[in-house]
Formats: structure tokens, sequence, C-alpha cells
């Protein structure tokens, strides 16, 4: 029986010698108890050469997938629009202090990330390219809290490993220009970390899924009406596909993969799943290269000579661009080489290179940098105790939690007031005004960054010392829709920290958990034709709506406890016992606002409620991918001209910054036709972009 991979990151050994019997243990797991029964042991085991094959081959996938990625997910496609330069925007970086570059040095930032990303790929200049890399795409990451998610964390974290190792050791420039790294053997904890890092993601998402919510089907159940389940759809119902299949199977997977991985018997069976259920989530979700770099980590499980094997089959023609085949790895100062026993003498021998037989400072260095950092990654997805002010209905920062599509939210109200600090007027803000993004309506730590840099921008338009208030209802995993802030709170003068609980946080009402299967009822036996919101109120607060004049049929029905219905225009009040139902009829435009206010918890469910706040700041406009505006993408143009253009368009802006940079900025009339050009679009006239502002209505007076 081959051996298996040392600590689940060593290399393929030679097949045992008939005379040396190796012990249960080493045979299942590649080590023996022995390894581990001394900080001496660890070190030589850590430190254990092993091929750079399967490393180099990670390296350079690695690194494709992020030259594609910067282009998309990190923001690349439209720097322009995000970063424009004295466009008033509220920024949520992690750190207040972090601010963004002027957009041509912006462009430069993404500039030197990708070609840190190409270095690694071809492993050119490998430790400086790791940092170019890295240090940017840090630096882009902390900028930007509303970008954040499990896997842009977990390529940083890789970025960063990488950094570390020996990953030019294998089919690298690098390796070229010094044949001394050259197929030299990697030190044992370069395969460790990463092995153990992708079964950190797959293990802490299914602990993660052991959540009530996942269990019982409530997180992802609108996945099961997808076409790719239609298989499934054959022989189950869609309520029992989404139960079973996406949610009982989705929490096996993740449980089960980084085991099955390990094992060489249940490897084959786990590829084949893992492999699919990333192919499926590249079709179910908009996540960028995620699955195919969870894919690119799968083979890293396979013995680490694996490249070797695969590429001895090619042509021979191919062998002056493809991987080493033949040559047996060089030793390398970077390991451990233990010493063997001759098999003519008794007398022991060692390899060639003597000094690297001893653990030195740096061998040290690594096994302690590979102890700490798993540990460090099992406890982060846990410290939420300490970052107490992250926390709202789910816990912590999002993003390093591996705690993936447990959480599904709707939001069915959002209103933003604002009060004069000095007059004490009030009026109304579109959701999302001098933003980008709509993730701060769930987030604490957010609406405190935006309610303060809504306070810094609304003396602009007149509006004095203004306070401002947030009224946001959320549904999540299919509960009512219910508060999560205080609306009564100016969020300007709130108290937030860090690390200390968010005071103006309203609880989550899960003693209201059980009503779903009431609501899922419910829901089922209307038609098509009506449309259904249930929501949930504390006692003392109230919820303002308006009702569109052409709403000609809504009601409204207390499922339990008491609400007091008053409907503006007529003056009319009612109140509502539970499993009593009122119809609000027709409206003209001025009478059209109702105010439901409870007098305890009470759930109700009514159509839809349009919120048409009349006065309010417009809404930044939300970015249009510009060039599929271009009369060049007409229905008849291959697709693949279509998905070329974006990259070309980028290719153009990122050289006109470059160009700025460079020999500085040309005539305005000149960047017009150019960024015109390269956004292939009619070039229009320039305006200062506070008079554009003023021009929009209701940005002047209000």
């Amino acid at each position: 029986m081959e051996t298996r991979d040392a600590a689940a990151a060593g290399e393929k050994k030679a097949a045992p010698q008939p005379d040396v019997a190796k012990n249960r243990m080493e045979r299942i797991f590649g080590f023996r108890k022995e390894d581990l029964s001394s900080w001496q042991n660890l070190v030589a085991l850590l430190n254990r050469p092993s091929d750079p094959a399967s490393l180099g081959i990670f390296r350079f996938l690695f690194g494709l997938l992020m030259v594609v990625d910067i282009t998309q997910e990190r923001g690349l496609s439209h720097l322009d629009y995000k970063y424009l330069d004295g466009s008033p925007v509220c920024r949520f970086p992690l750190f207040n202090f972090l601010k963004p570059l002027p957009m041509d040095w912006m462009y430069l930032v993404y500039v030197v990330m990708i070609l840190g990303a190409l270095g690694i790929m071809l492993g050119c200049f490998y430790r400086l390219s790791c940092l170019m890399f890295i240090s940017t795409y840090w630096y882009i990451f902390f900028l930007d809290k509303t970008a954040w998610n499990n896997h842009s964390y977990l390529y940083g974290l890789i970025g960063f490993q990488l950094s570390l190792m020996e990953g030019n050791r294998y089919w690298s420039v690098d390796g070229l220009r010094r044949p001394s790294i050259r197929n030299a053997h990697v030190p044992l904890w370069n395969y460790t970390l990463l092995r153990t890092q992708i079964f950190i993601v797959y293990f802490i998402a299914g602990i993660k899924k052991l959540d009530a919510d996942w269990v019982e089907g409530y997180s992802m159940s609108y996945l099961a009406h997808h076409w790719l389940f239609d298989p499934f759809k054959m022989i189950l119902p869609v309520e029992l596909v989404s139960l079973f299949v996406v949610h009982g199977g989705g929490l096996i997977l993740d449980l089960t993969a980084g085991y099955l991985l390990f094992f060489d018997v249940t490897r084959p069976y786990a590829m084949f799943f893992v492999s699919y259920f990333h192919c499926m989530n590249s079709q179910l979700f908009s996540i960028g290269m995620f699955p195919y770099t969870m894919l690119a980590t799968t083979p890293m499980f396979c013995y680490v000579d694996w490249p070797r094997r695969f590429f001895s089959h090619f042509p021979s023609f191919l062998t002056a661009v493809l991987p080493f085949t033949t040559p047996e790895p060089q030793p390398s100062a970077s390991c451990i080489y233990p010493e063997v026993q001759s098999r003519s003498s008794d007398r022991r021998q060692t390899p060639p290179d003597r000094n690297v037989s001893k653990p030195r400072f740096k061998h040290k260095l690594g096994a302690i940098f590979t102890v700490v950092y798993i540990l460090e990654q099992l406890f982060m997805p846990y410290s939420h105790f300490i970052t107490k002010g992250y926390n709202n209905w789910t816990n912590g920062l999002y993003g390093y939690s591996w705690d993936m599509m447990v959480h599904s939210r709707s939001h069915q109200h959002v209103k933003i007031t604002y009060k004069d600090g000095q007059t004490g007027e009030t009026g109304f803000l579109n959701p999302g005004v001098f933003t980008h993004s709509r993730r701060w309506k769930d987030h604490g730590d957010m609406l405190k960054q935006y309610a303060t840099c809504l306070h810094e921008f609304l003396p602009h338009y007149n509006i004095s010392d203004p306070e401002i208030y947030f009224d946001i209802w959320v549904s999540i995993n299919e509960r009512f829709q219910q508060r999560i802030f205080d609306p009564r709170v100016d969020i300007v003068k709130a108290d937030w920290s860090p690390f200390r609980p968010n005071p103006w946080l309203m609880p989550l009402l899960v003693d209201l958990s059980p009503w779903r299967t009431k609501l899922q009822e419910i829901e089922g036996s209307l038609d098509n034709q009506t449309e259904v919101v249930f929501i949930a109120d504390f006692p003392g607060l109230h919820l303002e709506n308006f009702v569109s004049e052409d709403l000609g049929n809504t009601s409204i029905q207390v499922l339990q406890g008491k609400v007091n219905v008053e409907i503006v225009g007529e003056k009319k009040n009612q109140s509502l016992q539970t499993g009593e139902q009122m119809k609000v009829q027709s409206l003209k435009l001025e009478d059209c606002y109702i105010f439901i206010t409870s007098t305890f918890c009470q759930n109700i469910f009514l159509r839809p409620l349009c919120q048409r706040i009349p006065n309010s700041l417009p809404e930044t406009p939300q970015k249009k991918r510009r060039w599929r505006d271009s009369p060049w993408c007409e229905p008849s143009v291959p697709l693949l001209l279509v998905n070329v253009l974006p990259s070309v368009v980028r290719f153009l802006m990122t050289a006109i910054a470059m160009r700025n940079l460079l020999v500085g900025l040309p005539p305005v009339e000149q960047l017009q036709r150019e960024v015109a050009f390269a956004n292939m679009k009619e070039p229009q006239s320039v305006q200062n972009p506070d008079e554009r502002l003023k021009d929009e209505v209701g940005h002047g007076e209000l």
C-alpha cells in the first residue's frame, strides 16, 4: 500500500523495503507517532523534503485566477466609476484613516497588483511579485468592507502564505534564471499550511451549517428552483430537494470533504463530489473565481509528485514548455534531511549537503509559524466575543467566519430621515444616496460610518448639523420582516465601539421562528398575482407606508397581537385584534399614508406598500456597464467579442491613467475624447461635479 503524505503534506515516499515494516499509523497518515513526541521531531517532520511539483502547479493556477479576479471582483472593471475624483461618495473602510488615492494612482495600484499576480503565476521574481500582490490586495480589501466575503478573505490568506513558501522551485522563470533552486525540494510545512487552510474552509463551513436555520432548510430554499436541480426534482418534490439535496447535501459535503480528501481510499470519490459541488456553485452564484480556485486546491491533497506522472503522458515535443517529469528534485537548504541507513553496512549516510541535516533557526521558525497560523485560523471564526461591536444578527465582520450561505436576507422597507439641528425641519433621503453599495443596511459599523458621512455632506445642501435616523426592515432566513436598528436613535451621535455590543441594535425575534411554517402555508394558498409581506414589530413603534393609488385591493390582517391603523389623509383610525382584517381602499395621492402602531408584538401580512417619499435627495446613479451601450454589442456580434470588450475598455482606461501619471494631464477636451473613446461613448460636455449635483432634482434647497 502506498504511503500517505506526511502530515497531509509530504512527498510520496519510496516503497518500503521488505525488511522495514511500517506501523499502521505511518501507512495511513504518513508519519509515525514518534514524529510528534518532541518539538525537535516535529520540526524535522514539518521540514521534511517534499517534491515541489504540486506546489508549483498550484502557484501557477492561483496566479492565473487572480489575474482574472482583479479585473472582475477586485473592481478594475469599474474603477473609474467607484473612485471618480471629486465624486461625493460615502466609503466604508475597515479603518477610517484609510482613503482611496486619486483615480490615476488607483489605476497604478491595480497595475502593481496585476503585475504581482502575473509574477506569481510565472514564478518570476517570486518574492517581489508576492509582496506586490498582497500589499495592494490587502489595501483594496481593507478599503471597502462592503465588498467583503469569505473567498476574498481566502485569496488574501493564500497570497500571504505563498509569499513565505518556496513556490518558485518548479516550473518557474526563477528556476531558469537560478539553476540552484530549479526543481529543488520544498519543506513539508508548505503543503501542510495550504492543505490545513482548505480543510478549515470546508470543515468550519460545515460546523456553521449546523445552525438550526440551515438544518431545517430555511437558509437557501430558493436554490431548489434552479434548473441545476431539475434532475432531483424528477424524483422528489421541490421542498424535499431543498431540505435534503441543497441543505443536507451541502452540510454533509462541507463536514466531510477535508477528511475524505486526506485519505487515499476516499480521495477519488471526494474529488468527484467536490468538483461537482464547485461547478454547480459557479452557476448558482456570482462569486467570481472562487469555485475555480477551490478546484485548483483539490489536487493539493494528492501525492505531491502527481504533476510529473500527469505530464509524462504528454507528447515529447511539448517537453520544452511543460514542467519537469523525470529528474528527481535536488537537495535544498530549506529542508532537513534525515540520516539514512545504508543497506550494505550499518554505517549512516547523509545527503550531499551535510549542513542541512540538523535543524537551523529558519527551520524552527517555519515550524513555529505553521503551528501558530493554524491555531489562529481555528480561533478567528469564533473570536466574535472580542469584536462585539461588529456583531449584529449574525456574528462578526462578515468574511472570516466561513459561514458561507448560512444566512439569506430580504429588505422590504428602508427609510432615512434627517432633521435639521437648527430649524428642526425634517425630510427624507433616498436609501443609498452617496453610496455605491447596499451592504450598510445590515451592519451597525457601516451604518455609523454612513450616518457620519451624511452628517458631513448634508450641510452643503443647506441642512445644518443634521441628525440622521434609519428605519430598516429586514427578513433573515424567511422570518418576519422586522426592524434591525432602533429608528428613534440619531446614529450620528449614537455610541459605537468595536469592542462593545451595539446598544441600538434591535433583537432578532427568534421566538417567532416557528411561524415560518404557517407563513409558507399562507403564501402557498395565494395565487401568483397576489404579493404578501409578513412583518413583526416592537411595542410602541409604528410603521409608515405609502399605498399607491393603483393598488386597489390591499388588505391588512393581524395574525397575533393588537395594532392601530391610521389613514392620515382620511383621519381614520381603526384597531385590529388577532385574526381581524382591514381592507385599504384606493386612495388619492394626498391621502395614501398609513401608520401601523403596535401595542405589543404584532404580526400582520399585507401587500407590499410602495415607499414613495417626496422631496428626497436623488439616489446616486447606479453603475451601468457602458460598453454594453456600444453599437458594437448587437445581438449578431459573436458572444466572445462581447465578453472581450470590457477587458479592452479596462486596458484603454488603465493606459490613459498611466500616461497621465508619466507625462501629466492633457487638455480637458483631449482627455474627454480619450475617455469617451475608451468607453465607446460619445463625448459629453465637461461640467463641474458640484454644479452637476446641484442640477439634479432635490440636490438644491430641500
